[in-house]
Parts: C-alpha cells; structure tokens; sequence
C-alpha cells in the first residue's frame, strides 16, 4: 500500500504541484490507505485531484460515478492532458468495446460513468472482470433526497460499493448542509469519523444583491467591467432568449442561449463554444452548468432567485475556479420569492418544512446589511468573521432603518382593501392618489388613505420586496398581495421590521479579475501561444495551461525544460508536449 509520502513524486511529475492545498492531502492520505470518506470542499479546491493522483498510484482502475456526460467527457480531457490513462462508458461513447477491453487489460486508471450504468446488475458483473481501486461518487449531494439536486439514481449505488467491500468509497461534494452530509453518508456505507469537511468559503469571489430594474442595462453595465467569460442564469427559456438577443446587440459581445428546449446539436454547440472561448457569455436556465468544469468563469449572475441557497453557493461556484478574482451578482425583484413560495405547495409534504427553511435562509441572505459571506458560511455550519472585505455589503455598507409603523400601515392597507390588489394599487391607496380604480372600489373613503407621504412613501416598494421576501406578504392566485408568515404579529406590534435603505444606482464594479494584472506583453503573447495549441489539439485553452501557470512563466522566463517544469501546473506530460514551443516564445519575447 502507497503511504502519503509517496504521493508528492507522483503529484509533481503528473500535476507539475510541489505542494497539496487545504485539506487535499488529508483526502489522498485516507484513499492511500484504504479508508472510505466523505470530502466536502469548495469549488476550485481541486476535488478531482483528490481521486486522480490516488488513482494513478493504487493497483487497478478507480471508477467515478459523475451526473452529467458533459461533465465526464471535460474531466476526461483534463486527465488525459497530464498522462492519465482515462476513459468514459457513456450512452455517447462510439469506442465502448475499446474501453471495455481496456478495463479487463487493466490498462485505465479511471473509468468515468453515470449513476444509472452503475446501478445495473450488468455493471456489476463486468467490474469484477478486472482489479478496482477507489470507487469515486462526484456531486455526492445528489445522493440525498434532502439535497437541492437530489438524483434517485444515486440511492441504488450502494448495492454495487457493497459487491466490492474491499475497495475505498470517496465522496465529493461543495454543497452539503450538515443533514445532507449525514444522509449521504448513510446512504454511501461511509463510516460517522471518514468526513472532511473543507469549508465551504470561496475568497476569490465577490458577492453583491441588487434589486432588479432593468436588467439589460444593469447586466450590459456588468459585462463592461469583466471582459472574460460569464454565465447569467435566467428563469424561463424564452427570458433566456431574449436576454441572449439584447445583450448581444447592446455589447457586441458574443452571447449564447442554452437551455433544455433548444435543438440538441445547437445546445451542445453554444456549450463547445463557450467552454473553448475566452471572452463569450452564455444565458442559461439552470440546466447549464453542472456539467461545465470550466475555471476561468469570470462571473455569474442571476436574474432573479435560485432555488434555494445551496443552490446559489452551486451556481455562484461556477466563478473562478482557476482562483482568479471573479463577481457573483443577483438581481432580484420581490415576484420571484411570490412564485418560489407559490411553488412550495408542490414539494412533497415530507420535503416542504427543509426546503421552506432553505427559502427562507435565501430571503435573509439577499435583504441582509450583514457580510454576504458571513450569512452564506454560517447557513452551512461555519463560524466565519464578521466582515469579508469582498462583498457589497462590506465595500460599502448600507443603511438600515427601523419601519416597523410604516410595515403596519402598509400591512393594514392590505388586509382592508381585501387582500386582492397588487402593489401598485395598494401604494396608490396610502399615498392618497385618487385615481378612477381607487374611487370605484371606495378605497378613498378607508382610514388608511393617504396615510403615507415624503420619505416614508419612497420606502414602500423596498418594504414591499422585504416583506413578500420573508413570506409576510404572499402572491394570490390572481396577482393580488395578501397577508402571511409574522404579518399579524407585526400588525399587533409583537414583531419589528427593519429594511436595508436601498443604495443610489451604481455603474458595475470592476472586480479586478484582468487574466494580465501587470500588464505584462509577454503573458499576451504566451496566452495567444495557448489558443493556438488549443485549436490544434481541438481542447478548451485551460486544458493546455491554466492563466496562472502563463503569469508565472512570463514572470520567471524559463530558459530550458529544466526551468519551466518547476513552475506550478506543469507536469511532465505537458512539458513533454508544449515546453518547447513556449521556450521558443519566451525567448522571442
């Protein structure tokens, strides 16, 4: 059996690292000796490292469960690029009998398939025709019927770990609440001490919640800030359309729709082309991105709410993987806490209280005055400080202002006008504009008429969002507002509402997220090198070298082969393929 210290030749020579990060050295040295975990670490963590380098080192072929043939397939070329033995058995591999053959000659170090292949009896049988050393489940939170993206699939893994005792079960997650966590472990056979728990912090991320005006113009003000790639997560297929359409007209940038309705080959074209690109936007529903293992996502926005906050940490993770700077923006409007509490009546009633909670934990992340961060971290069990430094809130910390009597008259004017009308109406009602609709309905005759002028009046709309936010005031059938959650106990003055005064409009914040901070020509001239062989090898440019390893190398200017494979990120199958070309550069330069 390989110790730990055996794995730091292999983790140079195949990886080009000289060192492990965080808890990634913890993981390997449980799977070097046999040990069956759960590693829970954030995106960008290098996760896939922590059965890759096991998987080169022990006797046989590590196979890893993944969700998504998307996913599998950019794994596969990121494995293969450092000289690892890798193949995929999915329903869209034309060289299955290839890889079949290549498994019972023991000549794969991992096997990539899909929880539905392995949980077939079939399956099963073909494993034991060949030695196995790890068994890897990627995105273990879909294990867990408590987990935002729950897959059944997964909960019938467990009879082929059991046909194997002998061999190591890790799981990996980023997302995975302390109830999940436990589930999935039950559900996995991992023992209650196999947990690492990584944290759940991503630094290199600035988050910022922004109520929703215009969208266009505030994802073009966005856009103008970070010129690399993006992701906007829309709610509908045909916003995602016409998002796609007007931000390309009004940037000149190229931006492309995916979704689950369009034509299969144009989704998976517009998913070529933003995985290969360097500049592209693409707006999507949340169908997109689980499957993308690109790194150099500069940001992620969303217009309009996730499904719950584990499922904002996911999508917002999808930023700077490569650990460069990135932004993770929300703009949101109070309709959309409406239709995600409308939507809670379909959750089987057994799941409605835990998804209700994640709900409700998602309304306090957006209203906070409080560090973004801090509110993100502690919904998943961590005791983080107070402020992060890299957030809106804590660059420039909002006001809050006590509105409890103004909560009460607004509520009031809800509950007497019939719990029917919409905002609008409602507003009209308390400001004393006496428009035709009020008149009719006799709204100008209630006590609350007019009730609400100057400063107070500009607060309505913010206290509105608040309050549908928190659930105490809920979305009727026909649009109308009507009360719910604590709006009685407001009304009778047992609850305090307090709301964050909403900011002037602001241009986008630059996040500094530039690939060549320095201004260095040589990293232009290194990273045009990249594309090419990018093109030439028909593989995304971070599969070459990552923008890291290009700033390192245009600051140190390696000489030989010698040089450049102690940079970090080049390991001996990269030197081997593209030393030499990008010596000739450096010295060129």
């Amino acid at each position: 059996m390989s110790s730990i210290a055996g794995a730091f030749p292999v983790l140079k020579d195949v990886f080009g690292f000289d060192g492990f990060r965080g808890r990634q050295e913890e993981v390997v040295a449980r799977v070097l000796d046999g040990r069956s975990t759960l590693a829970v670490m954030p995106t960008g963590a290098g996760k896939s490292l922590t059965y890759q380098l096991p998987a080169v080192m022990r006797e046989g072929t590590c196979v890893v469960i993944s969700p998504l043939i998307a996913l599998m397939h950019d794994q596969l070329r990121s494995a293969r690029a450092n000289g690892i033995r890798a193949a995929t058995l999915t329903s869209a591999d034309a060289d299955w009998r290839e890889t079949q053959e290549a498994f019972r000659a023991g000549a794969l170090d991992l096997l990539y398939v899909a929880p539905e292949r392995a949980s077939q009896p079939a399956f099963r049988e073909f494993l034991s025709s060949a030695p196995l050393s790890l068994f890897a489940i990627d995105e273990a939170h879909c294990v867990s019927e408590w987990g935002h993206d729950f897959r059944p699939d997964y909960r019938l893994l467990r009879g082929m770990l059991d046909a194997f005792p002998q061999v190591p079960r890790l799981a990996l997650t980023a997302t995975a609440d302390k109830q999940t966590r436990a589930d999935v472990m039950a559900q996995l056979g991992i023992p209650e001490d196999g947990l690492v728990l990584a944290g759940f912090d991503r630094p290199n991320i600035r988050y910022a919640i922004r109520h929703r005006d215009n969208p266009v113009r505030q994802l073009t003000s966005l856009m103008a800030g970070e010129p690399g790639p993006g992701i906007v997560y829309a709610q509908t297929r045909r916003k995602v359309e016409e998002l796609a359409e007007k931000l390309a007209a009004a940037t000149g940038r190229s931006v492309r729709p995916y979704h689950a309705g369009l034509d299969p080959e144009v989704r998976a074209a517009n998913q070529a082309a933003f995985v290969a690109s360097e500049e592209m936007v693409i707006v999507a529903t949340v169908a997109f991105g689980m499957g993308i293992d690109k790194p150099d996502v500069r940001f992620v926005a969303h217009v309009g709410v996730p499904k719950s906050i584990e499922g904002y940490y996911q999508e917002t993770g999808r930023a700077g993987r490569d650990g460069d700077p990135s932004q993770a923006v929300m703009f949101w409007g109070a309709g959309d806490f409406a239709t995600a509490r409308q939507r809670l009546a379909e959750v089987d009633e057994a799941r409605r209280n835990s998804e209700r909670a994640r709900l409700d934990a998602l309304a306090g992340l957006v209203e906070t005055a409080e560090c973004r961060r801090a509110v993100l971290l502690r919904h998943f069990g961590e005791h983080p400080p107070a402020s992060c430094g890299n957030c809106d809130n804590c660059l420039e910390q909002p006001g809050v202002t006590d509105v409890t009597e103004l909560a009460r008259k607004l509520l009031s004017a809800v509950y007497r006008t019939g719990q029917s009308f919409g905002m609008g109406h409602v507003q009209k009602v308390l400001t004393g504009n006496e428009d035709e609709r009020v008149r009719q309905r006799g709204h100008d005759r209630l006590s609350v008429f007019g009730i609400v002028e100057g400063d107070e009046a500009r607060l309505l709309q913010p206290l509105s969002r608040a309050l549908q936010a928190r659930g105490d005031l809920v979305a009727t059938e026909h649009g109308g507002l009507a009360l719910g959650g604590s709006a009685r106990a407001i009304l009778k003055g047992e609850s305090s509402v307090e709301i964050v005064i909403p900011p002037k409009r602001q241009r986008g914040r630059r996040s500094d997220a530039t690939p060549n901070p320095v201004g260095d020509p040589l990293f232009e001239v290194l990273r045009a090198l990249r594309k090419e062989l990018a093109e030439e090898a028909q593989v995304p440019p971070y599969v070459i070298f990552h923008d890291s390893t290009l700033r390192e190398m245009a600051a140190a200017r390696p000489a030989s082969l010698g040089d450049l494979g102690r940079l970090p990120g080049i390991g001996a199958k990269k030197l081997s393929a593209y030393g030499e070309r990008f010596l000739e550069a450096i010295a060129r330069n």
